[in-house]
This record gives C-alpha cells, sequence and structure tokens, in this order.
C-alpha cells in the first residue's frame, strides 16, 4: 500500500550551503506517499539523498544494482577504489590515504563496483552522489579544524571528481563547450583545494589557519557549486536524449523501457523533475496516454506524469497540452483498467496539491470538474483495493480544497454514503492514511448545512468518534503523523457539525465529549499534539453549548469556561502521573 501523492515537506540543502538547486519540494501531495515515497532523491549539492519523510538511507536504489555503503579499513577502501580510477589516480590515492585507524575513518563511503558500461545515467548518479557527500564530510572536518582528514579526503574528492569527467566523456556523446569549459573550472578548484589543505598541514600559527581556513571554505564553496552545474548540465542531456526517444518511439517495448527510465529519475527529486519538465517530457508522456496503441503503457505513463508535476513546472506544462482533458477522458471511459484510472487519479490528487500555489490558477480543471468528482466517486465505490481506494479519495480530498462548488456536487452525489461505507470494508480502508483521506473530505463538506442530516442517516458520528480514537500500528513518524492528522480533523468536523442540535445530542449520547476530554488532559492520547489539542477544545466547548449537563464541573471550569488560550495553556503544560 502507498501513501497518497507528498505533502509538501522538503527536503533542506546540505552543510555551506554548496546545493545549487536549493530546497526540494514535494514529492506528492496531501499526506505522505508510501512506494513512491520510500525511494531516495537525487538534491544537487552537498546532500544529494535525502528522503521526504527526512529519512536517511544508507543505501540507494538505482535499477539494475544496489549502491551499498561499507564500513572498511583504509587498505580494503582504496583497493575498492582502484578499480575506478586510472592508474595515476590510484598512485594518488595511495599516496594521500592514512593506514592509521582514526576515530571516524571507519564511516567513509565507497561504492561498492562501479556503473555499468555504457550507462551514463547511473554514472552520473552514483559518482554525484559520492562526491556530494565527500563535499559534505570536508566541510564537517573542516569545522573541527581536522586538516590531515580534511586534506586526505580533499585529494580522494579529486579522484572522485576526475573519475567522474573521465568515465561520462568516455559513454556520452560530444560534449558542449559549456561542460567543457565547467569541467576544467571544477578541477582547477580540485587542485587548488588539494594544494591549499597540503600547505594548512604545514602551518601551526593558529591565526594563519583562521584565515586559512576562509580560504578552504571559500574554495570548497566554489567548487560545490562548479560541481552542480556540471551535473545539472550532463543529466539535462540524459533527459533530453530519453524524451527524444519516447517522443519518436512507435515501438512499445522501446517505449516502456524509456518510460521506465524517466521515472526512476522522478524518483531522484524535484531538480530531476524540474529539468524533465523543462525538456519536453509532460508533453512527450501525454502523447503516450493519447495512443491507443500504447493503452497497456497508460498506467506507467501516468504514474510518471504524477511524480513529475510534484513541481510548478510540470503543472504548468500540464496545463499547456490540455492534459486535465486528457486526463477526464481517461477517468470517465470505463473501457479503461482500474489501475489506469487509479492511476490518473494520482494525476488529479497530484495537481490539486494544497501546497502547489499554481494549481490554483488551473482554469481547464474548473471546465472538467464534475465528470472528474464523478469519476472518482465512483472509483471510490468500485475500488477493488485499498490502493486504488486511496488514491481516488486523496484526489477527492484535495478538490475539496481546490474548489467549494466540489464539495456541493459531492453532496449531490451521495459522497458520504459512499465514504462512510467503504469505512466498514477493510479491503478498501485499512490505514491511517485513508481515513485521513475520508476524514478531510468530511471536514470540508461539513460546512454545508445539508451535511449534517446526510452524517446522522449514515451513522456518520460514530465513525468521527472512532476516528477520535486513531492509533498507529507500526509506530513509524509518518503513521503517527497521519494518525494525529486523523484525530484533530476528526474534532474539526465534529465542531462544524456540532451546530445541528441532532448531531450535538447524538454526539453527546455516543460520549464523544468523555473522549474529548481524554485527549484534552491526556498528551500521550493525542501524542502531545497542539493542533490535536486546540481542535479537542474548540469541539468540547462546541457540545458543551448545546448539551452542558454532560460535563462534570471540574471539567467546565478548566476546559469550557476560561478562554481558549488559557485552556491550552493548561492542557499543553499537564504532566502525567506514572504513580
Amino acid at each position: 500500500m502507498r501513501r497518497p501523492p507528498g505533502n509538501g515537506e522538503a527536503a533542506s540543502e546540505g552543510p555551506g550551503g554548496w546545493g545549487l538547486w536549493g530546497v526540494q519540494e514535494s514529492r506528492r501531495l496531501c499526506c505522505a506517499g508510501h512506494h513512491r515515497c520510500e525511494q531516495a532523491l537525487l538534491q544537487i549539492g552537498i546532500n544529494m539523498m535525502a528522503l521526504p519523510g527526512g529519512r536517511h538511507l544508507d543505501s540507494v536504489t538505482l535499477p539494475g544494482k544496489r549502491l551499498h555503503l561499507m564500513q572498511v579499513d583504509s587498505v580494503q577502501r582504496w583497493m575498492e577504489d582502484l578499480k575506478l580510477m586510472t592508474e595515476c589516480e590510484c598512485m594518488c590515492v595511495l599516496q594521500a590515504k592514512p593506514i592509521s585507524l582514526e576515530e571516524d575513518a571507519q564511516g567513509d563511503l565507497i561504492l561498492a563496483g562501479g556503473p555499468g558500461p555504457g550507462d551514463p545515467l547511473q554514472l552520473l548518479l552514483k559518482r554525484g552522489w559520492v562526491i556530494s557527500t565527500e563535499l559534505r564530510r570536508i566541510g564537517q572536518k573542516l569545522a573541527q579544524d581536522r586538516w590531515a582528514r580534511v586534506h586526505s579526503m580533499s585529494v580522494r574528492l579529486t579522484c572522485h571528481a576526475r573519475s567522474m569527467v573521465s568515465e561520462y566523456s568516455a559513454v556520452s556523446r560530444n560534449s558542449s563547450k559549456e561542460m567543457d569549459q565547467i569541467e576544467k573550472l571544477l578541477m582547477e578548484k580540485c587542485s587548488e583545494l588539494s594544494a591549499v589543505t597540503e600547505r594548512c598541514l604545514q602551518v601551526e600559527n593558529e591565526h594563519v589557519l583562521k584565515s586559512m581556513k576562509a580560504c578552504v571554505s571559500e574554495t570548497l564553496s566554489t567548487l560545490g557549486q562548479h560541481f552542480g552545474q556540471l551535473l545539472e548540465l550532463a543529466l539535462t542531456r540524459e533527459v533530453q536524449a530519453l524524451v527524444r526517444k519516447i517522443d519518436a518511439s512507435d515501438n512499445i517495448y522501446t517505449t516502456e523501457s524509456t518510460t521506465g527510465n524517466l521515472f526512476s529519475l522522478t524518483q531522484e527529486g524535484a531538480p530531476l523533475c524540474r529539468i524533465i519538465a523543462k525538456e519536453g517530457g509532460v508533453v512527450a508522456l501525454f502523447k503516450v496516454c493519447r495512443q491507443d496503441s500504447f493503452r497497456c503503457l497508460y498506467p506507467q505513463a501516468l504514474r510518471t506524469l504524477a511524480s513529475i508535476c510534484c513541481v510548478e513546472e510540470g503543472v504548468h506544462q500540464l496545463e499547456k497540452v490540455d492534459g486535465v482533458l486528457c486526463l477526464a477522458d481517461i477517468l470517465t471511459d470505463d473501457s479503461h483498467s482500474e489501475a489506469t484510472r487509479a492511476e490518473a487519479a494520482a494525476v488529479v490528487a497530484q495537481v490539486t496539491s494544497p501546497h502547489l500555489p499554481v494549481t490554483q490558477h488551473l482554469s481547464s480543471f474548473l471546465e472538467s470538474m464534475e465528470e472528474i468528482v464523478t469519476a472518482l466517486v465512483k472509483l471510490c465505490q468500485e475500488a477493488s483495493s485499498g490502493e486504488v481506494f486511496l488514491l481516488a479519495s486523496a484526489a477527492l480530498a484535495n478538490i475539496t480544497f481546490f474548489d467549494t462548488m466540489a464539495c456541493e456536487m459531492l453532496l449531490q452525489l451521495n459522497a458520504i454514503r459512499v465514504l462512510l461505507e467503504a469505512c466498514s470494508d477493510k479491503q478498501r480502508v485499512d490505514t491511517p492514511y485513508t481515513r485521513d483521506q475520508i476524514v478531510t473530505i468530511l471536514a470540508n463538506m461539513s460546512v454545508l448545512e445539508q451535511c449534517a442530516s446526510d452524517i446522522i442517516q449514515e451513522n456518520g458520528v460514530q465513525l468521527i468518534m472512532g476516528m477520535l480514537s486513531e492509533k498507529p500500528r507500526s509506530g513509524t513518524p509518518a503513521e503517527v503523523a497521519a494518525c494525529e492528522r486523523v484525530q484533530q480533523k476528526a474534532a474539526v468536523t465534529l465542531a462544524r457539525l456540532s451546530r445541528d442540535p441532532d448531531v450535538a445530542r447524538e454526539a453527546v449520547r455516543l460520549s464523544c465529549m468523555s473522549r474529548l476530554i481524554e485527549l484534552c488532559r491526556s498528551p500521550s492520547e493525542r501524542n502531545s499534539s497542539d493542533a490535536v489539542l486546540v481542535a479537542c477544545l474548540a469541539a468540547l466547548r462546541r457540545l458543551a453549548g448545546v448539551c452542558p449537563e454532560g460535563l462534570q464541573d471540574s471539567d467546565f471550569q478548566q476546559l469550557v469556561q476560561p478562554r481558549l488560550v488559557d485552556s491550552f495553556l493548561l492542557c499543553s503544560n499537564m504532566e502525567e502521573s506514572f504513580v
């Protein structure tokens, strides 16, 4: 089960700000993704591999091979590097690397095997990751004034940079003058870094070392910029080749293979998604989705499009090629497989993400919104798996943020009944990520007056009560955060619906007030979430206004009678008793 397309989490740059492309944007929307978000991202510069959920991997998944990080001693590390370097570089490494083991020497990263022959993309990703990691570590050692390590790592960095330039030149087409110029600048800065760090080893005067440290830092920063520029240019060339291949191909196997390669690149982060969008990747993929002869490739092409549209450039390109109309056609055509329509729903979820400001200007979406919403409700109703339901409901949840008319459409389509019935089907709704989408839709629909009667009719208050007790099963940060969102939105929905006295009385009958009090007073019940606390206090006050007899005097005096901020401070500072 994957989670719906991302929630705007971003990966920050590494130390020193050498990353040329800046902070990464969200991979998906609304909730953190699962299979899609569990792959490594490429961040050009110092810290290239980070996950949207904030996790860092000790290995990088790449098509065909896996890059492993090993703990080895200096001699074994040199022997592994020997496979990837020319003879003169090996001599340089042999002379520069220390034989003695420092306390952090065992943590150095090496490549387990080189990239495959004739595979420039793999070469760029692997070498780029290693070089960026070396840059980050040199910055760390420089901050600690570990000059011996700074120098040895600078020499090793020079070897890796020279190897990347040499190997890429051997497998790629003729390079441009711009690339040649940046390669030259990069190698000059590498040599300069090695030379200046070697001189620092001979200096004992602290004041002189301090001035030289500033020089080394500036050289390292410039080197990182040149490296980022070179890697961006090289990756752009490879993306251009893939896009041209998709655009020109009429062979299903060639198109399938090339689209798969393009999808793998989208998983390397927002910078590569921008490059793909800029170089015509969106246009080429929609061309695939408009050819009946490629119907079996629609799910793969749509999944790639959803990844590209995590950046504004991708959404702009989708708008230019009438992508929304194509998605509407796929969603409303029952001759397409469920998998195809589910992937189309994922693209809709992505382009309507509230975390992308550009989506508010998708004029073409408003024209097709009614038929898209209708198709998504039908997909939720007929979903054969939790993943299909998750993608369809995530798209509906985002659309309710996108335009207020969507809530009225959902009401007319009996979406409340469809969603609440699905909650009792473990095959469709079995994770907090899915319940997060459902309660988001209910919360946004609850602003409508006529929503309350539908909720009562379908026993929705009892379902909302259950969501107030949402607990994570695995304890992972992503699942804990999803449970917090479910609790918060359930309380918000209850507060809004309790404008109707019938809903308020039903909530009191189901002991909702007791659960709200427990969430307010017990930080562990809400995972110490302030957002859940505020929502629960608001819902409790709304219910107390209708049925005050359901509260004890102490609860009324502490949670209802004071100002909201005073009750919040009281509950947020509570210490649980372990006696």
